[in-house]
């Protein structure tokens, strides 16, 4: 059983009434929304995308020697 990944989606007041969300573990994830909800879904949505393209720029530097899938699950 794997151990379970923590993440903290950190919430700041932005300009005009907006919510700046950003996850400090991974540099590159900042959104805002209008609402908190709205900031976490678009936090999420960023964070998937920053991993996505991470994901997509890595190029193995030696020869591979197996794999795993990885799921993260926010509550």
């Amino acid at each position: 059983m794997s151990d379970p990944l923590h993440l903290t989606i950190l919430y700041e007041e932005g300009g005009d009434g907006w919510i700046v969300s950003s996850v400090p573990e991974v540099p590159g994830v900042l959104s805002q929304g209008r609402t908190k909800e709205e900031a976490r879904e678009m936090a999420l949505d960023a964070l998937a995308g920053i991993l996505e393209l991470r994901a997509a720029e890595h190029e193995p530097q030696g020869k591979a020697v197996g794999s795993e899938s990885l799921n993260i699950v926010a509550a």
